[in-house]
């Protein structure tokens, strides 16, 4: 249902994404609101990774809860509070979308909603109405 646009005539992505992605006519479009790295029982994850992993596991209970995946996500937008983190949030990343690099933008912030929160991200996703 997505397709995703990296075309020759500009320069390449600097990480693993799509330049652009594109939804079928029709779709039904699902926008998560931003996911930190909170568990389930309302405690925040201990450390960067852990958040990360986290967001990305809030993300893809969203996803299921709505019936679709990972292969369904059009664009990810990501607020980190650390460039130093940058590497890791894309191997992660990476590791959770697979073959489908989706459109992603990345912004490094002086904060979040609230200060032990490193990393928060929103997504937006189609699938076939």
């Amino acid at each position: 249902m997505v397709k995703l646009h990296t075309p020759n005539s500009i320069a390449a992505p600097a990480s693993r994404y799509s330049h652009g992605a594109e939804a079928g006519p029709n779709a039904r479009w699902l926008h998560i609101s931003g996911q930190v790295g909170t568990n389930p029982d309302g405690s925040i994850a201990d450390g960067i990774e852990a958040q990360i992993h986290r967001v990305w596991q809030n993300t893809l209970a969203v996803l299921e809860e709505a019936g679709m995946g990972v292969t369904d996500i059009v664009k990810v937008n990501t607020l980190l509070m650390d460039r130093a983190h940058l590497a890791m949030m894309r191997e992660i990343r990476d590791s959770y979308l697979g073959d489908h690099p989706a459109a992603s933008t990345l912004f490094v912030v002086a904060g979040l909603a609230h200060p032990d929160w490193l990393i928060e991200m929103e997504t937006i996703a189609a699938t076939e109405a």
